[in-house]
Parts: C-alpha cells; structure tokens; sequence
C-alpha cells in the first residue's frame, strides 16, 4: 500500500482547505475527523479524485502515512488540542512530527514542545493566517519547533504558502512556541489596524454623513495609494454589499457589539508582562470589550450629552487628512508589535528575524499591506533596529503627517466621537519622542507614600534614593510593596 506524504486531523473549513491546497500542490494527504459522518461528506464532494485518503482513527491515519510521519492537528486551541496528541502518541515513532496549526496560545505550544521532545516526537506550533481563502490558495505560515523539525515539512509549507514576487511567506521562525507566538502579535496588530479602520469609517459616516457609496469611493482610493492593504480592500467592499432581504446595506443592519477570540487579549496580556506600551493593540481591545456593552450604552446615551454631531470643516479637507492619521496610526501599531516581538526574542531566547517576519506577512495573512515591503527593507537595513518609528522612512513618513494626523484627533474630539486606538497611536508617538516624560513626578509620589526611592538625573543610572518627605521615626524603604 502507498504511503501519504501528509496527515491532517479536523476536518472545519480551515482543515479542508489546507488538505486541498497540499493536494493541488502534488501532496497526498490522509484525512481523519472525530466525526467519521464529516470525513464522508468531504471525501465524496471537495476531496473527489484527488490524492486524499479517508482514515477512521488516529491509529489508521498513523499507519498511512510515509516514515517520520508528519500529522497536522487543526482543531480548537486549547484541551482539544492536548485530547488529540493525547489519542496520536501511542501509535507514533520516535522522529515523528506532530503540526499543531491552530490559534493556540504560545505558553501551551511551550509546554506541548518540550513534553513531545521528552518523548522522542518532533513538534511544530505554526500560526496560520489568510482565513478560508488563504487556507485553500496560499496561507502565510509562522511555524516555530525544532529546526530539523521545520526541514521536514519545509517543501509542503512553501508550495502551500502564499506567494509574493515569487517568495513563499513563510519561514522558520524559531524554537519550541516562537511561530505562534509571532502569530499572536501578528492578530494583535490586526486588533489594531481593524479598530483604526472602524473609527476611521465612523468619523466620515457618523461625523460627516457621509452614506455608503461614498464611504466605498475613499476607502477605493485610499487602497490605490500607501494604505494599500487587504483590510482596506475588504472595508471598500463592504460598503458595498446590500441585503438580500431588506434591501439595506448589510453594514448598517450589523449590531454593533463586535467579538473577539482571544489573540488580541494574549497580545496585550504579554505586553504588560513585558513591559511594552502595546497601546494602540490594547486600546483595539477595550473597544471591542466596551462595544459589547450594547444595552448599557443604550441606556447611557439617554443621559449623558455629547458636544452633538455638528461637522467641522470640509469633508474634502478632511478625508486626505484621515489618509494621513491612518496611515501614521497603522506605523505605530505595526511598530508596537515589533517591539514586543523584540522584547519576546530576548525573553524566550525564539532569536526572531524581524526583517523575515515582515517578509512573510506580505502575502497570505489578513494584515497584509504594501508597506509591509517597507518595514521588510527597514529591518533589512538595520537588524537591530530598537523601533520601527527610528528607521528613515517611517520617521519621516510619521513626522510629515502629524499636522494632519492631529487635525483628525481635534475634529473626532469636537465632534464626541471616539477614536481611542488613533489617540493611543498619537499619545505613543508623543511619548517616545519626549526627551522628558512627568515619570519624575510619579516616583516623588511612590516615593513620598512607599519609600520606593528613585534615581536621580545628577547621578548614575542604577543609583537610587529615598527623601524624607516628612518627619520619620525609621528609615525603612520599600522593598516588595511596588504601588
């Protein structure tokens, strides 16, 4: 009996898209689906005369496969995850490999990576991003494991993996639980740039009453030209979509509570952890949190009054304006992520090429952008670049929109619309490019109410003091007490 190249365990679109895509590419892959009724269905509809093989357990899916077997797991993040390598193991070898491409989070691919590699068994957490489509036509894959581990799969990865000027995305990212890692960062910044479209869209729309065909025609435009990206080309084609039913446009009938996974929760999470001002991902989380109090907010905009919706301005002024404080706020989310990346790199020893990170979110992911070629070529420039925003171009691409970008800010805040991501955005700019911060002010007050001490900027970095703030009895100063 012939052997398959492949095996790949849960069968949701995602997992039948990626088994399609390894087909069309001239892979033979075996199936397995908890539920048999499902590896049925597609076996007999999309998986019709290709090089796809239905299996009924996880020991015949083993034993069909070619030596080191390699089985991608694309199941629920979480135990799920844990329950299926549970079921695998006894029927694995040695050598072995074990591809977990779900959102699962870094720390449970830490921990999955070295329980495997006790037992003999190579294992690979890969994010994978591009959504259905990607998923079936070319995904940008963040696979992090062991090298040898990664060198076993790299030939189907890069003939699945999108494609940009002939370049698969996808690369080896690092050791043990760095790709999803690097995946997590990579939806926190999608956080960040969705919410910054969304408030965007609400300042035209809201603001200026601005209706959907003319929303459609902007964000049009806008993706011709530096906001060139996959989210601004959806957002166009929103606007135009109406209702089969109704008639509406299908945007103005969505309720607006939006959801949220997790990723972006984990980003923000690990950024506090890190002690890297995340601000415009984290902002996009507590939109989101904040949007889901619908009732609340209903019930809160019948007794406290806003400035009211008057327009300031001309529309036409305003939205080459906008471009600009978009396109400043996209640079600061994008440069948020790559700091925490950086700070990752050092903390878990993943060694992070931050240039090859770029390179492979070009294409395939969801937050896929022209000026990705951009940050690809600042990082190529300069390997340890501490922050994006000190790389030439988006300096001066940043510094050279901030008239605009503050314009938008003042007209969204005469206006009593909320653009918390934007501000965030700007509030970070302002603050990184501050040679003095008031920071001197909350160590005099941790200091004068905890004796936390502080440094001082007549003496070495390193030295702290303590003031008597007032008449003491002891000279005790703080040690674990960290207000």
């Amino acid at each position: 009996m012939t052997k398959n190249d492949i095996g790949l365990i849960g069968l949701a679109v995602m997992g039948q898209n990626l088994v399609l895509n390894m087909a069309r590419n001239g892979f033979s892959v075996s199936v397995y689906n908890r539920t048999g009724s499902k590896t049925q269905k597609f076996i007999a509809g999309p998986a019709a005369g290709k090089a796809i093989t239905a299996t009924y357990s996880p020991e015949e899916l083993v034993a069909s496969l070619k030596r080191p077997r390699k089985i991608m797991i694309m199941v629920k993040a979480g135990w799920p995850v844990d329950a299926v390598i549970k079921q695998l193991t006894p029927f694995l070898e040695p050598g072995d490999l074990i591809i977990d491409g779900g959102n699962s989070f870094f720390m449970d691919t830490e921990r999955r990576s070295k329980e495997l590699e006790e037992a003999g068994l190579l294992f690979i957490g890969t994010g994978v991003s591009g959504g259905e489509e990607g998923a079936l036509w070319g995904p940008s894959l963040m696979p992090g494991g062991q090298k040898e581990a990664y060198e076993l799969v790299q030939p189907i990865f890069e003939a699945i993996a999108a494609k940009v000027d002939g370049e698969p995305c996808v690369t080896y990212i690092g050791p043990r639980g760095a790709g999803h890692y690097v995946k997590m960062v990579h939806n926190g910044i999608e956080y960040g740039d969705i919410q910054l479209i969304a408030e965007s869209y609400d300042v035209l729309h809201r603001g200026y009453r601005m209706d959907n065909p003319a929303l459609h025609d902007v964000f049009s435009q806008w993706n011709k030209g530096l906001l060139q990206s996959y989210l601004i080309e959806i957002a166009a084609d929103i606007f135009s979509k109406k209702d089969e039913e109704t008639g509406q446009y299908v945007l103005d009938i969505i309720l607006d509570a939006a959801g949220q996974k997790g990723t972006g929760k984990w980003s923000s999470q690990n950024a506090l952890d890190l002690g890297i001002p995340a601000t415009t991902i984290t902002e996009a989380v507590f939109a989101r949190a904040l949007s889901a109090h619908k009732e609340e907010r209903i019930a809160a905009s019948q007794v406290l009054e806003g400035p009211g919706l008057v327009t300031a301005g001309d529309k036409d002024t305003l939205v080459p304006a906008l471009e600009d404080a978009l396109y400043a706020s996209k640079v600061i989310s994008y440069a948020q992520g790559f700091s925490l990346l950086r700070a990752a790199s050092k903390e878990y020893g993943y060694d992070l090429n931050y240039g090859e990170i770029a390179r492979i979110w070009r294409g395939g992911c969801i937050i896929r952008a022209a000026f990705l070629n951009d940050i690809t070529a600042a990082f190529r420039a300069q390997p340890d670049l501490p922050n994006l925003l000190m790389a030439p171009f988006f300096r001066d691409a940043v510094v050279s929109r901030q008239k605009n970008w503050r314009i938008v800010l003042k007209v969204a805040l005469d206006l009593g619309i909320p653009v918390p991501a934007m501000s965030a955005s700007i509030a970070y700019f302002d603050g990184y490019r501050s040679e003095r911060l008031p920071a001197n002010m909350i160590q005099a007050l941790r200091d004068y109410f905890g004796a936390h001490t502080y440094e001082r900027v007549d003496k070495p970095r390193g030295q702290f003091f303590h003031t008597e703030w007032v008449a003491s009895e002891t000279d005790i100063t703080a040690s674990s007490y960290n207000a």
